[in-house]
């Protein structure tokens, strides 16, 4: 049986949040490669794969943070949701946030889902963890 390859695009400004997601994500059932940018004029590079990122994998999920540098997440979503190219890549919002206001703009916006990044590290990856078995396991992802 053909092994699971999974592509994942990670929108994280903070360092230490980017390397936990990848460190649990990498102990994965499934092959996962993750691209990390750490802002939304990258992460929109990525998706459209200009300059640097020409050559780059079109993501099957989409982790984003909403609180980013130069474009936010919020700008982020209203822009790949709009693309009739992109709209199809689910995003599922992994932020500090758990004020009203950002999950209802979140979900208004198109998101798939929205998380809220837990303080402890036993929970973070747990979240992770529970956040790889719906996505890789159970989901059915749209094809590249």
């Amino acid at each position: 049986m053909k092994m699971k390859h999974i592509e994942v695009l990670l929108v994280e400004d903070d360092p230490g949040d980017a390397d936990l997601t990848q460190e649990f994500l990498s102990q994965s059932k499934v092959v996962v490669n993750i691209n990390l940018v750490e802002d939304g004029v990258q992460a929109m590079a990525y998706l459209r794969q200009e300059g640097e990122y020409a050559d780059a994998a079109r993501p099957d999920l989409i982790l984003l943070d909403l609180n980013l540098p130069r474009k936010d997440g919020r700008e982020v979503l209203q822009d790949v949701k709009n693309d009739d190219n992109l709209k199809r890549i689910p995003i599922v919002v992994l932020t500090t946030s758990d004020a009203d206001e950002d999950i209802l703009k979140s979900y208004n916006l198109g998101a798939n889902c929205f998380v809220t990044k837990p303080v402890g590290l036993k929970e973070f990856a747990k979240i992770v963890q529970t956040i790889e078995d719906f996505w890789f396991t159970i989901v059915k992802l749209p094809p590249r």
